[in-house]
């Protein structure tokens, strides 16, 4: 008798999949409470006394209680990733939002309405694990979706580009951003001599250069963090018809970004502040959400696009082809334990399910001989994938067995196939059509280390890039290409980054060449060093002027989870404050009161205010917006403390919004006649008749994020 088993036996469907996950990681946790005991169970009652001969006599080695916890304790650390070190995550669910099955037969993508358990993990590409969150950096954004078909890993960043083609390069350009080998510095930043000597002769890194110098290497919150899948996938159907596939994630709250200097303020007062904020908000009730967006070509069109499909350090302009709106991502549980959780999670842009596969993309292809090394050698052996966190929900049949840490216990004699032993008949895996299958296509001869002439093209979506910019982005970068530059000690290496620059946009590399004192820029130069090749045909720039996605300035999003900081000090008048404090928390916005002492202040009718923080302990930098209560005594005394007035001069040199009210006026100095005028300044008498008014204009500026285009920004308005 023989038996043929192509797939295994299916199970049904869990009533809800995301609370199935959730019990699954809570088998694994310890009890909370119960006696102490060894690893192996022995209970024992004195965890603060090692066993010593005598009160005062020497510690005896036969205490194994104390030899298993100190041993323990000399283990405790795992090796960090080699890039994404850092990180935060969290656990949600993604729901389809219209069935995918013209285009992929993925079991996930099939059923509107349908729920998957997903892990998220969030994390800086450069730094140690304990550098800070908010250095400029190009962020990690990796999505597990725990399917009933096996785990998909999306491995993705909030750039939708990379900064190499090929995977060959990819240790290289790690190794220069890394810190410099010989002293170890500088930690989590790209301004250093290597980094751009290896960037300058580099030229297909240059689109992704403007994406590090931008605001989008800054985001003000991981939950208004845009993410991209950045290479190309195939999503291919039940009838084996394929399409090239670019995944986008678009966050709810809208994509925002910090300034560069609150970025260093926060890196110094709260290097965690990304983290924190991820946490916090999930803690709350306030749920991060994404919608998830496909970029779909067919595979016979996408030689007309103009566009190398292939090439990483390449987008889709969406207005070539626009991104279809197919599902939503939802991060409502905190983990149990950051590191059984998000350090021991392992991701591998390898982990395809059926309908989903690669592209030829060869930074792509060439990551997957990565992946699963390293995780094994960061997680101590081939078995990491039967952790908790890294389990599939569905069921696991295989012949691998044994290894260092394996969780399972595989039952019977046979670990191999065919058999004739397990089932007391014939298995054999016959080959069929279920399951995975990698798309059937040409290969071409001859085999050859050369790139395709499409490749060539390095500065067209650069210029896209720069023109697509506003008149206040534009000059950000610039800011952060003159930072990084003057601290790179070689002239030889400016003036070649500089020369690149030039090749994107005459005015840009100007911009950047005079406060570093450099010759004006040559792109001939640049066009004439080895690597560098002119690009083949019409670049894309010559169709598309500009992008308005590739801008952070977008219309008003939601102002729920945005921070309001309130300046008080005595004689505060609070009959406006509590009106519009109470519509900010109608609206998920967060107030907290700050004076320059914690404790209370006492109202102008001789209330007391409870003060949540002071102006030193929680600055600027941390809040979206501020508000100054009315009350004479009150605006007289934050105008003659420095931490006030700085406080309020740098929300209003970042462009945040302000809301002054009657007397609180004075710590800017505003004339009424100019204070309407002020983009993000609202100002209002303390009447009952100008606080509604005065709540939905304030409102309405947050809900903006920032404003540019005041006058004498670096100082506070005569």
């Amino acid at each position: 008798m023989v038996l043929t088993r192509t797939e295994p036996p299916r199970k049904s469907k869990p009533s809800d999949p995301v609370a199935a996950h959730q019990r699954q990681l809570e088998a694994f946790h310890s009890p909370a409470d119960g006696p102490l005991t060894t690893q192996q169970g022995v209970v024992f009652s004195d965890n603060h006394n090692s066993l010593r001969a005598g009160l005062r006599g020497p510690t005896l080695l036969e205490d194994f209680i104390l030899r298993e916890k100190l041993e323990h304790f000399g283990q405790e650390r795992i090796a960090e990733r080699v890039i994404h070190a850092r990180g935060a995550a969290a656990h949600g669910w993604f729901e389809c939002h219209r069935s995918l099955s013209a285009f992929t037969r993925a079991d996930f993508l099939q059923e509107a309405g349908g729920r998957t358990p997903v892990f998220v993990r969030f994390s800086n590409l450069t730094g140690e694990r304990g550098s800070a969150d908010t250095v400029r950096d190009l962020r990690g954004f990796a999505v597990r979706f725990y399917t009933r078909e096996g785990n998909l890993d999306l491995v993705g960043a909030n750039f939708p580009v990379s900064f190499v083609q090929d995977a060959m390069k990819f240790p290289d350009f790690v190794h220069a951003l890394k810190p410099e080998p010989h002293h170890g510095m500088p930690q989590a930043s790209a301004a250093h001599d290597t980094f751009w000597d290896f960037a300058s002769l580099v030229p297909e890194s240059t689109h992704a250069l403007m994406w590090l110098m931008s605001d989008h290497a800054l985001p003000r919150s991981l939950r208004m963090m845009g993410g991209y899948g950045v290479h190309s996938f195939r999503l291919v159907n039940a009838q084996g018809g394929a399409h090239f596939a670019k995944f986008h994630w678009r966050p709810r709250l809208g994509r925002h970004a910090l300034v560069a200097e609150e970025a260093q303020r926060i890196a110094g007062f709260d290097p965690d502040f990304l983290r924190r904020d991820l946490w916090e908000a999930i803690a709350r009730g306030q749920h991060p959400e994404w919608e998830l967006g496909l970029q779909l070509v067919d595979e016979g069109r996408a030689d007309e696009l103009g566009v190398d499909l292939l090439d990483p350090t390449k987008l889709l302009p969406e207005a070539l082809v626009p991104i279809q709106w197919v599902g939503k991502l939802v991060l409502h549980r905190n983990p149990e334990n950051f590191f059984a959780e998000t350090e021991q999670v392992a991701f591998n842009p390898g982990h395809l399910v059926p309908g989903i596969d690669f592209s030829h993309d060869p930074l792509l292809q060439g990551r997957l001989a990565g992946y699963s090394s390293a995780q094994a050698a960061r997680l101590g052996g081939p078995n990491h994938h039967q952790l908790p966190i890294n389990r599939p929900v569905c069921p696991v049949h295989h012949f691998q067995r044994d290894g260092a840490h394996c969780l399972g216990i595989a039952r019977g004699p046979v670990s191999y196939e065919p058999n004739s032993l397990a089932q007391g008949g014939e298995f054999r895996a016959d080959g069929g059509e279920q399951g995975f299958q990698s798309l059937p296509g040409p290969v071409a001869p001859p085999k050859l280390r050369k790139r395709t002439p499409a490749f060539d093209d390095h500065f067209s979506q650069a210029t896209l890039f720069w023109n697509s910019q506003s008149s206040a982005e534009r000059d950000h970068l610039v800011s952060a290409f003159v930072q990084s530059l003057a601290r790179v000690e070689s002239a030889a290496i400016r003036q070649r980054a500089v020369d690149n620059l030039a090749l994107v946009d005459a005015r840009l590399a100007r911009k950047v060449a005079d406060p570093l004192g450099l010759p004006p820029p040559d792109p001939r130069a640049a066009a004439g060093r080895a690597g560098f090749r002119h690009p083949p045909g019409e670049p894309i720039s010559a169709t598309l002027d500009r992008c308005a996605e590739l801008s952070l300035e977008a219309p008003p999003a939601s102002i729920a989870s945005r921070r309001v900081a309130i300046l008080v000090a005595p004689g505060v008048e609070v009959g406006a404050m509590k009106v519009l404090q109470q519509a900010l928390h109608e609206h998920g916005a967060q107030t907290r009161v700050l004076a320059s002492h914690l404790g209370v202040v006492a109202t102008s009718s001789g209330q007391q205010l409870l003060v949540d923080q002071t102006f030193c302990g929680a600055p600027s930098a941390l809040f979206d917006a501020v508000m100054v209560p009315a009350g004479a005594a009150s605006a007289d005394s934050l105008s003659r403390q420095g931490d006030a007035a700085l406080y309020l001069l740098e929300a209003y040199r970042h462009g945040k919004s302000l809301c002054l009210i009657g007397e609180g006026a004075r710590l800017l100095h505003l004339p009424v006649p100019e204070a309407e005028a002020l983009p993000g300044v609202v100002r209002g008498r303390n009447d009952p008749a100008d606080r509604l008014p005065m709540v939905q204009a304030f409102i309405q500026a947050i809900a903006r994020h920032r404003h540019w285009g005041r006058p004498k920004a670096d100082t506070a308005p005569d």
